[in-house]
């Protein structure tokens, strides 16, 4: 800091002899006055200098505007200019307790503001803790030698913590947090979505990870990590005893749905869930929509079935580009036959993972850009044709040349996968509502699969009829699906009960579809009783016949009784009259439900936001808007939880592997929490791979070993 002012004071001498020099060009008339140390901050920034008529001016270093002013008035003109100046370097007062100007985040260049800044030792422990949460820094790294010079050019007043105190910080600053945020799910009381997951590290320990999901009173959305700790076993009691702990020891009993994998053990799990829930008396609907498929999951185990049907090319390009992967040389002999064809690209070859089917579509992706210098390069490099001859793709199975038909495989397999990977980015958000499209995107997957298995192109019909038959397993029979999916669909003011009935239609025909609208109504008419039951908004709007076992506010009063509560006579008239309406057949035997369907569809454009919609609704459809918040809020894929083990997985390496699970916990559900939204935008997959790509080019052009880059 020190050194930071002493600069900025010679910038701001330099600029004053600088200015002088100009002015004794034009003039003779100033002389610079060297009187006692000044106090004040601005004398960085302003030359004093007498005039030849004996008066005093301060000369501003960095536009050398002249200001008349006197000691005894003080300096607060000098110091307006200040704010002002946009050439003015951003400072901190030297005593660094006071005032002191900053530059304005996100502002332009030179923007300036006045901050209150005072050193302090506390704030700045919580900030380095912050940061090796965030970074996911080792926490030694406080007392690596470089981070310690660092800290006495920036700030040499910091007492830098040991390693054992930066682990405390981050246990008290857990604790802190986790209060915070319990108060929060105790106070608001609403239903809360959970997505979970399971995993097992280096060192044999059995984790789970438990995501909570909610919309709040403001319409904004929410996930947050709020429990990732060892687990006895992968079994199914285990799992939904570690469960019921953890919603139990946040304080959450109302939960709404939980999204898992489909295997086996997970629907045995959340029906265990299901009868601690019930034994709380908070199991909605008495569990019926409590278990939701992981849809990107499910997705998954439809494309590695497609992939199984065309695997022969698939493997043939993979070959080819493990190939020229595996050393520098050969990648810089691939870009100079990229260059002869003169292909106007600076992407480069990715490697797939095979289990991935969505990396196999990017590697696959970017070869097909690349056809025509793989066929340049196969024709005058012997090695490469070598090396397919003599690899294989299983045993007994050899990969055999690179042929043309292969690349015309390959390009309908990879136009085919396209449609699925955009879906698969499509539903993995949890930043904005997924819930709603949901059923139509499953409807859009069925009519493209029928529409690929009549198509002539046999490889594709083959990928489409065994990707139909996992598709149908889970989604086969409407009766079996949860009906959350097609009530958040209806809830969507764009498409409502209408566009259900259609999507129904092309999926199953005209036969079942009015049945199994009806039964979505009549769940969904049930679903909303349980929420007018419970809502706190005082006045009931539901008629007799949807929801019969429920009174009005005053059903149950006698007139004198009325006008004893109300506070006059025109309240008591108000009251008669909506008794009168009600049994004449007015508006007010309408539920919210009713006035939902009866009200016109919203044009569906891309600037629509649901959330926005129901915010602004919410004081029409009271209770009903309070059932959309919780709807909306459904996850309809995991991938919030088995994200955590992608962090988890970089905590827990070789380095790592001595931490407790307690230490673990927090350190994960921290970086979860103190991510900013610019932080948890989606990684670019693609753009990561380019950026290693170049960078191992430039070490193998420099001489270096590129295999310390691990893509």
């Amino acid at each position: 800091m020190t050194e930071n002012i002493q600069s900025d004071k010679m910038m701001g001498e330099s600029g004053a002899s600088n200015s002088n020099a100009i002015s004794q060009s034009e003039t003779t008339e100033l002389n610079i006055t060297k009187k006692g140390k000044k106090r004040s901050i601005v004398w960085d920034h302003f030359t004093e200098i007498i005039t030849s008529e004996g008066s005093t001016k301060a000369k501003c270093d960095y536009y050398f505007i002249e200001y008349y002013f006197k000691t005894k008035d003080g300096t607060s003109t000098l110091l307006s200019h200040m704010f002002k100046c946009p050439k003015r370097p951003a400072i901190v007062d030297k005593k660094q307790s006071n005032l002191g100007f900053q530059s304005v985040p996100g502002g332009s260049q030179g923007d300036v503001a006045v901050v209150t800044w005072k050193f302090d030792q506390e704030e700045c422990r919580k900030a380095v803790c912050r940061m090796v949460i965030v970074d996911e820094l080792p926490l030694r790294f406080v007392e690596k030698e470089g981070f310690r010079d660092f800290m006495k050019v920036a700030q040499p007043y910091f007492r830098i913590p040991s390693h054992s105190i930066v682990t405390r910080d981050c246990f008290d600053l857990f604790n802190e947090e986790k209060q915070k945020l319990k108060r929060s799910f105790i106070e608001t009381k609403q239903r809360v979505c959970i997505t979970t997951d399971t995993w097992t590290s280096i060192q044999r320990i059995n984790y789970i990870c438990i995501t909570a999901h909610w919309i709040d009173s403001e319409w904004n959305m929410h996930k947050r990590i709020i429990n990732f700790c060892p687990i006895v076993s992968h079994k199914c009691e285990d799992m939904a005893n570690g469960i019921g702990r953890c919603l139990r020891e946040w304080g959450i009993n109302k939960i709404f749905t939980v999204t898992v994998y489909n295997t086996s053990s997970n629907d045995v799990t959340v029906k265990e869930l299901s009868k601690q829930l019930t034994k709380m008396g908070t199991n909605l609907m008495n569990g019926n929509n409590l278990h939701v498929r992981c849809m990107a999951h499910i997705m998954n185990l439809m494309v590695q079935d497609g992939l199984k049907e065309s695997s022969v090319s698939i493997e043939h390009v993979r070959h080819a580009v493990r190939y020229v992967r595996q050393s520098p040389a050969r990648l810089n002999r691939f870009q100079e036959c990229f260059d002869d064809e003169q292909l106007n690209c600076k992407k480069t070859l990715c490697l797939d993972v095979p289990t991935r089917w969505n990396s196999t579509y990017l590697m696959l992706r970017r070869a097909v850009e690349f056809e025509s210098a793989f066929s340049h390069y196969a024709s005058s490099e012997i090695g490469l044709r070598h090396y397919l001859e003599h690899s294989y793709i299983e045993v007994g199975i050899p990969t055999g040349k690179l042929l043309s038909s292969d690349w015309e495989n390959v390009k309908r397999i990879t136009k085919f996968l396209e449609i699925f990977y955009l879906l698969a980015l499509k539903i993995s958000g949890s930043r904005y509502v997924t819930s709603n499209i949901h059923f139509l995107e499953i409807s859009a997957v069925a009519v493209y699969l029928k529409l690929l298995i009549a198509n002539e192109d046999t490889i594709l019909s083959e990928m489409a009829k065994k990707m139909k038959e996992k598709f149908n397993k889970y989604w086969g029979d409407p009766g079996k699906m949860n009906k959350i999916i097609f009530i958040s669909c209806i809830l969507d003011p764009r498409y409502k009960l209408e566009s259900v009935g259609y999507a129904l239609v092309k999926m199953f025909g005209e036969d079942p579809r009015a049945t199994i609208q009806e039964e979505v109504k009549k769940y969904m008419t049930s679903l909303f009783c349980e929420y007018v039951k419970s809502s706190s908004k005082g006045v009931v709007l539901a008629s007799s016949s949807d929801c019969s076992s429920l009174d009005t506010s005053t059903s149950g009063l006698s007139d004198s009784q009325v006008i004893t509560q109300n506070t006059g006579l025109l309240e008591s008239l108000m009251q008669d009259i909506k008794k009168y309406k009600s049994g004449s057949g007015g508006v007010d035997t309408k539920t919210e439900l009713d006035k939902y369907f009866g009200k016109e569809t919203e044009d569906d454009t891309k600037e629509f936001d649901v959330r926005l919609w129901w915010k602004l609704n919410s004081a029409r459809f009271p209770v009903l808007a309070e059932m959309a918040r919780d709807v909306l809020a459904v996850p309809v894929s995991s991938v919030a939880s088995e994200c955590a083990f992608s962090t988890g997985g970089r905590l827990l390496d070789s380095f790592r592997s001595s931490l407790t699970p307690k230490l673990v916990q927090d350190l994960v559900c921290l970086q979860d929490w103190h991510r900013n939204e610019k932080l948890k935008q989606h990684v670019s997959v693609e753009e990561d791979i380019d950026k290693m790509e170049h960078l191992k080019q430039d070490l193998a052009s420099d001489g270096k070993d590129p295999s310390v880059i691990d893509v």
